[in-house]
């Protein structure tokens, strides 16, 4: 049978049910529930129906109340990609629609195609558990200063997409202080080492939960007609756009607007905008 043949809703389903099983190593009748706002026996009906037309992928497991995804498991319905997971989460804080983050598709539309990070789905679903329970992970992690990896000790607590990239916002043990570690750049699975020594987990990531205004003004090199047309274009009120996000993600969402701190080296018809309230900002980038 075809899956495109399937009701899109039907497939929509299915999609959550593989993204579930292969990014959080379990799916459960409650989650399918939840997401969909369908009773137990539709959801249990649900996943029968899939386990139907992919058999040996899903095994039921009493002691954690749920199907486990096989050896065999194969997406059928998803093409297995974090990005599938990730951004199904970040659709679904308040579950207000359940099919924004499952690339249903549509018609009349297209979207450039970039570079895939490969990212494991046993490190995902690792971090994931960790970070729910608050405990800690003993990982080998790349970098630009150690790129053959080291081992490390994080407590994970969020997930971020930010600047084309997934990374974990984490305590490090060994630097004592919260981090951004990509994804990408786990090596080997990481293994659970024990409970937090002392209290490490999200609540305690003061700069996480510190919220900062970036304010964006058209480029003030531009003629005044420009900048009206800039204004007009990221709907500026009394000609100035304010975004509020956490601290640590301010460097990524300069990046994402193609900001370059080297202001009068950039074509003003390139960047647009520019940063009105630098000074403020200096907390959390720098600027040389």
């Amino acid at each position: 049978m075809e899956t495109t043949s399937l009701p899109w809703d039907t497939q929509a389903r299915y999609r959550l049910i593989e993204i579930l099983a292969l990014w959080e190593g379990r799916v459960a009748a409650s989650q399918i529930g939840a997401v969909f706002d369908i009773g137990r026996q539709q959801s249990q009906k649900i996943i029968r129906k899939y386990r139907e037309l992919a058999p040996n992928s899903l095994l039921y497991d009493e002691s954690k109340k749920g199907f486990l995804p096989t050896e065999d498991f194969r997406p059928r319905f998803t093409l297995g990609r974090v990005e599938e997971y990730l951004h199904l989460q970040g659709a679904n804080h308040e579950l207000e629609s359940p099919f924004a983050g499952l690339s249903l598709g549509a018609a009349n539309t297209e979207s450039l195609p970039m570079p895939n990070r490969e990212i494991s789905p046993q490190v995902v679903r690792e971090i994931v558990k960790a970070a729910r329970q608050g405990t800690r992970l003993e990982v080998n992690y790349a970098s630009f200063s150690n790129p053959e990896g080291e081992d490390r000790v994080l407590v994970p607590h969020t997930l971020v997409f930010a600047a084309g990239r997934w990374h974990v916002r984490a305590f490090c043990e060994k630097h004592r202080q919260y981090r951004d570690f990509v994804l990408s750049r786990f090596r080997d699975v990481p293994e659970p080492c024990g409970t937090m020594l002392g209290k490490h987990d999200g609540t305690q990531d003061a700069e996480w939960h510190t919220q900062v205004e970036v304010r964006l003004i058209p480029d003030r090199r531009l003629p005044e007609v420009e900048r009206s047309l800039i204004a007009h274009d990221y709907g500026m009120t009394n000609g100035e756009l304010v975004l509020t996000c956490r601290g640590p993600l301010v460097l990524y969402a300069l990046r994402e607007l193609g900001l370059n701190p080297q202001h009068s080296e950039v074509n003003p018809r390139a960047q647009q905008v520019e940063i009105a309230n630098r000074e403020e900002l200096t907390r959390w980038i720098r600027w040389d």
